[in-house]
């Protein structure tokens, strides 16, 4: 009896260990950042940022401040994901940084339905989206502008 116990006891041992191992394969792997660490840490951001982004967009959309702490622009700068080519991919791609972890949640960011999706090499301080975003305000105001000439 104590050799069938310790049997299962060696079985359940390594059936955990097994687990343990693939379990690390089944969250998503985030892509590396570009710039400067967080000082409060990746953790604080991971749990807090969708807090600081709505607050912060608050600041700047309702009070008209605009330096703020958590600016979507300087995630974007920092957080961009380039394809094979050197281009920094569209929340269309799933490998955007953003869309890893929100695809793995089973949540839609909304943020770039007004906000472009990748850094803005032009003018880094603009984050509005580009005319190839479908969904960005400068789209919508050029099919607009359009449909009121023809």
């Amino acid at each position: 009896m104590t050799r069938l116990l310790s049997l299962l006891a060696l079985l359940t041992a390594l059936l955990g260990a097994a687990t343990a191992a693939t379990a690390g394969s089944l969250l998503p792997e985030v892509p590396k950042a570009t710039g400067e660490a967080h000082e409060e840490g990746n953790a604080y951001w991971r749990k807090n940022h969708m807090d600081l982004l709505r607050h912060d967009r608050d600041l700047t959309m309702r009070e008209g401040e605009r330096d703020v702490q958590a600016s979507l622009g300087e995630c974007i700068e920092c957080h961009a994901v380039a394809d094979e080519a050197g281009t920094p991919v569209t929340i269309a791609d799933e490998r955007h940084f953003c869309r890893v972890c929100h695809d793995f949640a089973a949540v839609k960011p909304d943020c770039f339905m007004c906000h472009r999706s990748t850094p803005a090499e032009d003018n880094p301080n603009l984050v509005v989206g580009t005319p190839d975003d479908a969904n960005s305000i400068a789209a919508y105001l050029g099919r607009v502008t359009a449909e009121g000439t023809e």
